[in-house]
């Protein structure tokens, strides 16, 4: 995997690899394992979330690694995210420390709130990670919380903040008061959601992007959404198993070259040691613009991390 495929973030100048590992859906009992095998196999960054559940042993896999001189702190980029019942003010700070005593680390290097919702408090000690238990709106101004997120900067435990699940407009509505611009926006992209539009608006006011998702509905099947039951799967995709054919390479191969070359970031998970290999095998080969422009093409608008469908909160209404 070459190390020289980053992106700069442009509020601090850190260095962000274009290939990184997501931690969603990655169970706890084997999730130590899997981040040590994937920092073996040469990953850098690794995507959490307190809403995961599983930052704990995560960290558990990062100081094993660490510990067996596999790769330095420095060497990793982490990223965290701020969970929806804890945008007030008060409570950024104490879920960022959370994340970061669970993590085991002295500093996150980016922390993003999660979804531009803002949901009743839930105390610690009553459930976390709340998830989407309680789906009762708290109106708190997405300025509020941004101004506690630059404060977590402030600390020095923070190296970059960012948004998730954000459209153009909140974009523009946080670049009009942010100090400290946001320096990613991390959004749902895949060959049926290619978020073109928003993705070239994003980078043009200097974010990086980090895609989520990138093998569409494959993560959402086993959740019984129709829209993902219903898709045929990107692994199946005609055109997709064409261009894989002719790189000799796999489709998940060819869509995570897909995103790279449109700079932008992305997050693949597997347990299976194999598989995280190959993910990270995607530097040695480049797609042709006619067939980047065919990849373009199938997009379908096709969204699946919805909460409008899960949480009947219509953030995309």
């Amino acid at each position: 995997m070459s190390t020289t495929e980053v992106l700069t973030l442009k509020s601090s100048g850190s260095k962000m690899h274009l290939l990184g590992f997501g931690t969603w859906k990655v169970p706890k009992d084997i999730a130590a394992d899997i981040i040590y095998k994937a920092i073996q196999a040469g990953y850098r960054l690794f995507d959490c979330a307190c809403d995961y559940g599983n930052e704990v042993q995560v960290g558990q896999g990062i100081k094993r690694a660490i510990d067996d001189g596999l790769v330095t702190r420095e060497e990793l980029f982490i990223t965290s995210k701020l969970w929806n019942t804890y945008h007030r003010k008060e409570h950024v700070p104490q879920a960022f420390n959370r994340s970061l005593t669970d993590l085991g680390l002295d500093y996150i290097d980016l922390y993003l709130i999660h979804f531009p919702i803002c949901l009743k408090y839930v105390p610690f000690e009553q459930l976390y990670p709340p998830e989407w238990g309680n789906n009762e709106i708290d109106p708190v101004p997405v300025h509020e919380t941004w101004a506690a997120m630059e404060a977590l900067v402030e600390t020095g435990k923070c190296k970059n903040i960012g948004v998730s699940n954000f459209s153009a407009s909140l974009l523009m509505d946080v670049m009009s008061y942010a100090k400290i611009k946001p320096a990613i926006l991390h959004i749902e992209i895949h060959p049926y959601l290619n978020n073109d539009e928003l993705v070239k608006y994003a980078q043009s006011q200097g974010l990086q992007i980090t895609g989520y998702s990138n093998f569409g509905p494959l993560s959402y099947t086993s959740l019984g959404m129709p829209a993902a039951v219903n898709a045929v799967p990107l692994f199946q995709q005609p055109d997709l198993t064409q261009i894989a054919t002719h790189h000799k390479k796999t489709v998940a191969q060819v869509i995570l070259r897909w995103l790279i070359q449109r700079k932008i970031a992305v997050i693949p998970k597997s347990s299976n040691p194999k598989i995280i290999a190959e993910n990270a095998d995607v530097f040695d080969f480049e797609l042709s613009g006619k067939e980047m422009e065919t990849i373009m093409g199938i997009d379908r608008k096709l969204r699946f991390n919805d909460p409008g469908f899960y949480a009947k909160i219509p953030i995309y209404a």
